[in-house]
């Protein structure tokens, strides 16, 4: 069997600040590399920053060009990291964090375990 892949396990996440309603998750990405995974968060900030306020605009800004870098270092060491803003009312953050992608077994030409049979499709679907 393949060995597992190091890699990264990016979120965007976006929370209301003035209803009472969990963290809604946006968008996920599976990067390979450090410079990757950071630029995922570049590209998002890049992406909306001119519908943001000028606070959000200046935190997204100052991010890619001094936080960015932080970021990068802290992926290098393996280690976790957010990114949010606020925008009028909502808080948008990233997360990074450092995994270890397992390969998917294949099904064909393998056993399968017993409590795969007890699952089927329903008609129709």
């Amino acid at each position: 069997m393949n060995e597992g892949r190091y890699g990264y396990w990016c979120e965007c996440w976006t929370e209301s600040l003035t209803e009472q309603r969990p963290p809604a998750l946006v968008a996920s990405f599976d990067a390979y590399s450090a410079p990757q995974a950071d630029r995922w968060v570049a590209v998002a900030l890049q992406t909306i920053s001119p519908a943001l306020d000028s606070d959000a605009s200046t935190e997204a800004w100052e991010w890619m060009y001094d936080g960015r870098i932080d970021t990068r270092r802290a992926l290098l060491r393996a280690e976790p990291c957010t990114v949010s803003l606020t925008h009028a009312g909502t808080r948008i953050t990233w997360t990074i964090r450092p995994v270890l992608f397992l390969p998917l077994a294949h099904h064909q030409g393998a056993e399968l375990p017993a409590c795969a049979h007890d699952f089927s499709c329903r008609s129709g679907e």
